[in-house]
């Protein structure tokens, strides 16, 4: 059996080659992993966004596995590969499920939790449930943090189209409209990764990331919180200083932020050159 999707590049083939496979298990509900990296490392654990997988990681855990982590990476319980738990609608359902699956994974030494988007939701979520998990959080463009969109992000529904080919223009919108900022960033790779994501998300109608949901919790966490953001994320428009400045304010131990030029909010895809060393100084910095 194969790990990784056919439509990666014979260069992220090569840089992807080791990966394992973990399934780990609460509750009934099965958490598939992806891992890189000696167990006796230290760990980072990538949270995927929302109708995503662990492929939204794709340009970013060869950088992190080279500069000495164990990169572990799930498909995000009712996402990829993973379960949809029973009764989980929607973000405050997976840390249980996540925690659980750390704890099976035994991880040596420090953890690092970096969450993009709903991901990064759920990492805040996480901490906030179980603190010993991990001594420093990293949030890239996540949202749940009060701030009203100036407005409404015109996505489109694909589903009840009748052919591939309309589907993959909506999935082109789409990916324009919030993901990307710049048109040559949606390549072929950016597209093949959204339509085989999206086509696995069984966790509709989620509505926590419209609420100050993270805002509420950044204040009770005990850990170093840093944040990485697109200069032009669609969930903050013309707000990253405004963002910046309540954030600093919410986190008891802040940690760094970093304003990724010219990128949208899947700026580590989009922009994986900056992305990377801006991620790796944050996560060797000093833990304060």
């Amino acid at each position: 059996m194969t790990l990784l999707p056919e439509f990666l590049s014979p260069t992220l083939q090569h840089e992807l080659a080791g990966v394992q496979r973990h399934v780990t298990q609460h509750a009934g509900a099965c958490t598939v992993w992806h891992a890189w990296g000696d167990a006796d490392q230290p760990v980072v654990v990538l949270l995927h966004g929302g109708s995503g997988s662990w492929t939204h990681w794709v340009r970013n855990i060869a950088p992190l596995q080279g500069a000495g982590w164990r990169v572990l990476v799930p498909d995000l319980p009712g996402f990829g590969d993973s379960d949809l738990p029973t009764g989980c609608s929607d973000v405050d359902g997976l840390p249980v499920h996540l925690h659980a699956g750390l704890q099976q994974l035994q991880p040596a030494g420090t953890v690092a939790l970096v969450g993009f988007s709903f991901g990064g939701m759920t990492a805040a979520l996480w901490l906030e449930a179980y603190p010993q998990d991990a001594q420093q959080l990293v949030l890239v463009g996540a949202p749940g943090m009060g701030f009203a969109l100036p407005e409404r992000i015109p996505l489109k529904g694909w589903r009840h189209l009748p052919t591939p080919e309309a589907q993959a223009q909506v999935h082109r919108h789409n990916l324009m409209a919030l993901m990307l900022q710049t048109p040559e960033a949606l390549d072929g790779l950016a597209l093949s990764l959204h339509t085989a994501n999206v086509q696995r998300d069984r966790m509709p109608r989620r509505r926590l990331s419209s609420t100050d949901i993270v805002a509420q919790v950044l204040p009770k966490l005990q850990v170093p919180v840093s944040a990485i953001y697109g200069e032009h994320d669609a969930l903050y428009r013309g707000r990253l200083p405004e963002l910046q400045a309540a954030m600093q304010g919410w986190a008891p131990h802040w940690g760094q932020w970093c304003t990724v030029p010219g990128a949208g909010h899947w700026v580590q895809y989009e922009a994986a050159d900056a992305f990377n060393p801006a991620l790796r100084a944050i996560l060797t910095s000093p833990l304060v």
